[in-house]
């Protein structure tokens, strides 16, 4: 009837089918063009064809970087990795610009086949109800996109050794290199690019950086060209640069924490092209703890490929000539450390690995929990979920662990357990404990049994995910410390922390939780310890301090109870344990797993294998049941024995003093806090902040929270104060109607014809004046009680002449006699 109508409405109105189709592209995130520009007619299909900008997501080629490769795509789109051989399909198809013409829509969800041929099929759908499956591959590790990764897959064989490995004993002769850097040496290896502070994580994808990967390491003239060859962009590795100052002697610069610009002490990293009968020295410069335990006989990991394939020798302690010392290239801001050793390697043209510590990465764990998830035994007691994606999108998995009850009752009765690892992404001590107590409490043991009938464990095996893809020693790609962060509400900079804080938080209103430990490890101290609370509540007193006693006694030649400590600091607030206890967890630890070895019992003065830090695992589950044990006769004696040892102490502290003191009276008296040392010998570091993109958030927030934050007025307490402040605000109304200059002049007149009344005025206390004028009574008493008015400054030059008011309520220039100083 009306075509013009009808042709507008066509314009205006978008078709429903065609307002379908793209919701539901843009929700599975395929469609990547602007909504004004989707073409809803047969004419467009040619634009759609030859113009790149119309492609949908998971295009082919370099139009896909226009996208932004976000977390929230990726939870739909990307489950599970693609296999290495789709991988190549991939690439190749990358290379070839032409593709980009093509019609067909590459998404995720699709599998092609061989390198050219084009023909999808769909992935299978993911299963509801598991994380980890064999039918498909495991969930390959993002990195950010700045980082190149290199396709290898690196893999380490366990293995204990048969005889123990000594400390190295300092001769006090030992070789203190000259660091001489590039100007004199010759690069061999180099990372092109390392974010540091100032930066911050944007985003992350498999493989990390787009495009090929570059070959960093120099190339060899022919075979007697014995340079070695670099390698760490890999699983946990971070070499930055090495530098050849020698022909068997190379300086090494280890990559600070991205996002940083600190926390160098974890190293791992390859080289290859050996040669057997020749001595090499290794010089890593620019370590930041001044303290180490290399300075008391800790010795490097030497790993050899051609060992673990021929003869299966896994990591070994291997090094001579070990030296920890002060850098002398001091740049004037911080001051760096060096660690240098020589060795021999055992064999030509072999690759190597040195490491700080025996490496677990995240594939590593994967690869743990694919086949606890797929042992029909273990998945009936084990379950996986996904506790949170991570800030990169890996995933960070929960464990829960525990025998089916038989009623609702007996599951209700059951206490928790939680045990975490890896916050700190380069202390892989804590992954090798853990490993030891899954591995026992998965087993058939029936002490194992025992344990999953009357707890509930919550295991969170890998806290900190993206610190130990990319190898840093403490941080997560926020560039914060993890552990100083268990308070916050910034879910999106540390979700790992914020989502296992709630999820303890919801376990505490459902069942008590009997024991929090997470597995750290520590760098200047030898043997295993705890980090406690001392608990304030004199019921419970000393009652912390029991479970560690206890295991000390089931691992005397491991675990120290005397370098345990229980102190809480304030610099220590955030961390895991104190959060923990805080919420009320009376038995909350930090376990300290050294990266050297024991100083006691039968294995005094040997470095701690993989064995060893597993047995560990072992012996907290053995503990349990002894701290648990229905019969409280071992708990009755430890406690006891504990406060002889307190008894002892505050004996020794006192007589350090020169005091006496009476210790048979109230305990009560006593404040542990005082008597214990700190704990700043530990391996935490203070909090850095906030990241740098949420800095200036702050500020705002804390800006707004000041404007919009209401004054308290302080409430008057006396029928007096309430009569002078309503006399007050009267004044002050009348005040302002007195404007007129005849009011003003007659004001001045009468103050000049009235001196008397200002001397004494002093003593009046604020009592009403007599005058013939009532209204210049009120307004001389105003004066007197407010003489910082602003009314009251165009008169100052008429006052009689005195001293200056000292009251910061009144203004400098304005002067009032002697009289009527006090206000």
């Amino acid at each position: 009837m009306f075509p013009a109508l009808e042709t507008h409405l066509k314009q205006t109105i978008p078709d429903p089918y065609e307002d379908f189709m793209y919701r539901h592209l843009q929700y599975y995130g395929y469609f990547k063009a602007q909504r004004g520009s989707l073409p809803n007619s047969a004419t467009h299909q040619h634009v759609r064809k030859n113009n790149p900008q119309y492609l949908l997501n998971g295009s082919l080629g370099e139009k896909d970087d226009l996208i932004p490769d976000t977390l929230q795509k990726e939870k739909l789109l990307w489950p599970t990795s693609l296999s290495s051989a789709v991988h190549r399909q991939i690439e190749a198809i990358n290379r070839d610009s032409h593709m980009l013409s093509l019609p067909h829509l590459r998404s995720r969800q699709l599998l092609y086949d061989e390198l050219d041929e084009v023909n999808p099929r769909l992935r299978e759908p993911q299963e509801l109800f598991s994380i980890l499956s064999t039918k498909r591959p495991l969930q390959a590790p993002r990195w950010p996109i700045e980082c190149e990764v290199i396709k290898e897959n690196i893999h380490h064989i366990e293995w204990a050794p048969p005889q123990p490995e000594y400390f190295y004993q300092p001769k006090g002769n030992e070789k203190v290199p000259e660091i001489v850097g590039e100007k004199k040496g010759t690069v061999v290896y180099q990372l092109d690019s390392v974010p540091t502070e100032g930066s911050y994580f944007t985003s992350s994808r498999v493989g990390g950086k787009r495009g090929i990967i570059k070959e960093l390491a120099v190339t060899l003239q022919g075979p007697e060209d014995n340079t070695l060859l670099f390698e760490s962009r890999f699983e946990s590795g971070n070499l930055q640069k090495a530098v050849r100052v020698d022909t068997y002697e190379y300086e090494l610069t280890l990559r600070t924490d991205l996002y940083t610009d600190k926390h160098t002490q974890w190293f791992y990293f390859r080289v290859q092209n050996t040669r057997k009968d020749a001595t090499y020295r290794f010089t890593i410069v620019n370590l930041l703890k001044p303290k180490s335990l290399y300075t008391i006989g800790m010795k490097p990991l030497l790993y050899s490929q051609l060992d673990a394939n021929t003869r299966n020798i896994g990591w070994r302690r291997e090094g001579n000539e070990i030296k920890y010392y002060k850098n002398n290239m001091d740049d004037g801001q911080q001051p760096f450390y060096c660690l240098t050793w020589t060795i021999q390697f055992p064999y030509d043209q072999d690759t190597c690995f040195f490491a700080h510590f025996y490496p677990y990465t995240y594939t590593d764990l994967q690869c743990y929990l694919l086949s606890v998830a797929n042992n029909p035994i273990q998945s009936q007691f084990c379950k996986l979920q996904t506790l949170c994606r991570s800030l990169a999108g890996n995933t960070v998995y929960l464990l829960t662990i525990t025998n089916p009850s038989q009623t609702p009752q007996e599951a209700a009765a059951k206490k928790a357990v939680v045990l975490s690892a890896r916050v700190h992404p380069g202390e892989s001590n804590g992954s090798w404990v853990m490993k030891g107590f899954l591995d026992f409490i998965l087993s058939n043991s029936p002490d194992a049994q025992l344990l999953r009938d009357i707890f509930v464990f919550k295991v969170l095996p890998m806290l900190n995910p993206d610190g130990v893809i990319v190898g840093n020693y403490r941080c997560s790609l926020a560039g914060r410390d993890l552990n100083r962060h268990y308070k916050t509400i910034l879910k999106e900079s540390f979700p790992c922390i914020w989502y296992t804080r709630n999820m303890i938080k919801r376990l505490l209103e459902e069942r008590e939780v009997l024991l929090y430990c997470d597995f750290h490890g520590h760098s200047r101290k030898n043997n295993i310890f705890l980090y406690g609370c001392n608990n304030n509540n004199r019921k419970y007193w000393l009652h912390e301090r029991v479970f560690p006693l206890m295991l000390s006694k089931n691992a005397p030649d491991k675990f120290s109870f005397h370098s345990c400590n229980f102190k809480v600091q304030k610099c220590k607030e955030g961390t895991g344990r104190v959060v923990m206890w805080q919420m009320g967890i009376l038995n909350s630890y930090t376990m300290e797993s050294t990266f050297g070895g024991s100083t006691l019992g039968s294995k005094r003065d040997t470095h701690f294998t993989i064995e060893d830090l597993k047995s560990l695992g072992y012996h907290v589950c053995d503990t349990l049941l002894d701290f648990c044990d229905p019969d409280q006769t071992k708990f009755t004696q430890c406690l006891a024995e504990l406060k002889e040892l307190l008894r002892q102490e505050i004996h020794k502290k006192f007589h350090e003093l020169g005091q006496d003191v009476d210790l048979e009276g109230s305990w009560s008296d006593i404040s542990l806090s005082d008597i214990e040392s700190s704990t700043n010998g530990s391996d935490s570091s203070l909090s850095d902040g906030l990241p740098v993109h949420l800095a200036n958030i702050a500020d705002e927030l804390t800006q707004k929270k000041k404007m919009f934050k209401k004054k308290k007025k302080k409430s008057l307490q006396t029928r007096k104060q309430r009569n002078e402040q309503y006399q007050k605000k009267t004044l002050m109304q009348k005040l302002k109607l007195t404007e007129d200059t005849s009011e003003r002049a007659e004001f001045t007149s009468t103050l000049q014809k009235q001196p008397t009344f200002f001397k004494n005025s002093e003593n009046s206390s604020f009592l009403p004046m007599k005058n013939e004028n009532p209204r210049l009574n009120e307004v001389v008493f105003l004066f007197l009680t407010l003489c910082h008015t602003d009314s009251l400054t165009s008169i100052s030059t008429s006052l009689p002449q005195g001293d200056k008011c000292n009251s910061h309520l009144c203004y400098p220039n304005l002067t009032v006699p002697l009289g009527a100083r006090k206000h």
